[in-house]
């Protein structure tokens, strides 16, 4: 089943994670938003600037570390996810509390080991 998935803190870098994430996405049949500070593709998907209206968001998909979640805080909130899967090094207590709180599942996890076992 496709879920439509936000990569927050997307990157044009192949050998960064978020760049990964989002093509392992793409191949698994998943529709995939990139959203990063940069312009630029992933595998011919349009990396998404600033804070683009996405309706129908199953899971954002967090690389940003915990000092720059802050600025997204509201735009997540606002996209309505039904969950947000922090990855290694962006754990962030306080914006789980704050997800949990608005009825939005949160799960510390890393997207590329969920997609490899089945279990994204």
């Amino acid at each position: 089943m496709s879920k439509k998935t936000v990569v927050l803190g997307a990157s044009t870098n192949p050998s960064r994670y978020s760049y990964l994430a989002t093509s392992r996405l793409k191949n698994k049949q998943h529709e995939v938003i990139p959203v990063g500070i940069k312009k630029g593709a992933i595998e011919g998907i349009d990396i998404q600037n600033g804070t683009p209206d996405i309706e129908g968001v199953d899971t954002v998909t967090l690389y940003l570390n915990p000092t720059r979640q802050e600025q997204y805080y509201d735009y997540i909130l606002s996209l309505q996810p039904k969950r947000v899967i922090f990855n290694p090094g962006t754990e962030n207590p306080e914006f789980v509390k704050l997800l949990k709180e608005n009825g939005i599942e949160t799960e510390i996890a890393c997207t590329l080991v969920l997609l490899n076992m089945g279990a994204y």
